[in-house]
């Protein structure tokens, strides 16, 4: 790439204007690298939308495609379903780097298919895995990778509050579905691509649902257990069905329309990550463990209480559009690629079919295998 075409803001186009595809927007707008290309979604509101970020309006991908000059790259955040379906389309136009919201893919088969399209066509897959760039994740990550917990051997999370009955209609009734639908592909693949962010790929999950309240066809929660390659073994409870303020947006404050949680003792912690000298919270981000001293250290001991500094002015969704400027200009590796993006997937896969066998499932590469007969 040229100096002159460095200096150059890369153009992004918007595929899908519901909850997410505003967000990001509005973080584009705020980087000096990166302009508005434009907006596409059939939905009337659309229009509306694309008028207040005084951008240009596409009814439908065909009309996006067949715009001159074309986007430099493009980010799709339309439902899960049709990821993949318009990833394709865009890459076969020659769009060579594409941001695909969460799930990558609603199955591994297309998932695959995606990326072998991709490599094809010499395109690059990044996958909207945000809270990989959100302050506490990074501040956790670092403490955990910096060693001082010693060696991690378990994990407990947990992600529960109550989604309000409007979430599943008019446009988000396919949230009802359990195909495309469902708390583990919309919310729980969140958390998993956290946790391998944090400690590894997971090989091994048993989850049980939990019973449903709605009556839709969709799962709303269930118990999760997980194995990591590491031999890090974990437990999560997953529910978008009850009043709570365990779970990543409220903890964090991230997402502006759910308010966020006092932390205090710990009100907000959605993360215990424990390891052979210490463990600590997440996001209060409390660090617990011994004095350092002759001597072995264990329960008689008093416990020593460490808080862990975190930068709250960074905002998630400004990050990914810059390191997305990054990749595009400068070739850096995406922080959450498409094979990453995918591997997330593969876990969330894992654990419906898990829901639905009562069986142990292995995760081997692309592949999950039950391993074991229906438990009791």
């Amino acid at each position: 790439m040229t100096s002159a075409v460095a200096e150059q803001p890369i153009s992004i186009a918007i595929v899908g204007s519901g909850l997410i595809g505003p967000r990001h927007a509005q973080s584009i707008l705020r980087n000096p690298q990166a302009t508005l290309h434009s907006l596409t979604d059939p939905a009337p509101h659309a229009i509306q939308i694309a008028t207040s970020l005084s951008t240009t309006y596409h009814s439908s991908l065909p009309s996006l495609l067949s715009s001159s000059p074309l986007p430099t790259t493009v980010l799709i955040c339309t439902p899960n379903h049709t990821h993949v379906p318009i990833a394709i389309s865009c890459i076969e136009a020659g769009i060579k780097h594409v941001l695909v919201e969460k799930p990558v893919s609603t199955s591994i088969q297309e998932g695959v298919e995606l990326l072998s399209v991709a490599k094809e066509h010499d395109a690059t897959i990044l996958v909207g895995h945000h809270r990989r760039f959100n302050p506490y994740l990074v501040s956790a990550k670092t403490e955990l990778d910096s060693g001082v917990l010693g060696q991690i051997i378990g994990v407990q999370g947990i992600w529960a509050l109550k989604k309000s009955s409007s979430y599943f209609d008019g446009i988000g009734e396919w949230r009802r579905n359990g195909e495309s639908g469902g708390v583990v592909l919309i919310n729980l693949i969140h958390e998993l691509d956290l946790l391998q962010y944090l400690l590894g790929k997971i090989t091994m999950v048993s989850a049980i649902e939990s019973k449903k309240t709605r009556g839709f066809d969709a799962e709303e929660g269930g118990a999760i257990i997980l194995r990591f390659e590491s031999g890090v073994v974990g437990t999560f409870m997953l529910s978008d069905a009850v009043p709570s303020p365990w779970n990543f947006e409220a903890g964090t404050g991230e997402n502006p329309t759910i308010p966020k949680v006092d932390m205090e003792n710990g009100a907000g912690g959605f993360y215990r990550i424990l390891g052979t000298r210490g463990g600590i919270s997440v996001p209060d981000l409390t660090r617990w463990s011994y004095e350092v001293g002759e001597g072995e250290k264990a329960w008689n001991d008093k416990l020593k209480k460490d808080e862990i500094c975190v930068d709250t002015g960074i905002v998630p969704f400004d990050e990914q559009i810059k390191h997305l400027v990054q990749v595009v200009k400068e070739g850096k590796q995406p922080i959450c690629s498409g094979e990453e993006g995918l591997s997330a997937m593969v876990v969330c896969e894992a654990v419906r079919v898990a829901m639905k066998s009562g069986e142990m499932i292995e995760i081997e590469g692309l592949d999950i295998v039950k391993r074991s007969s229906k438990q009791n």
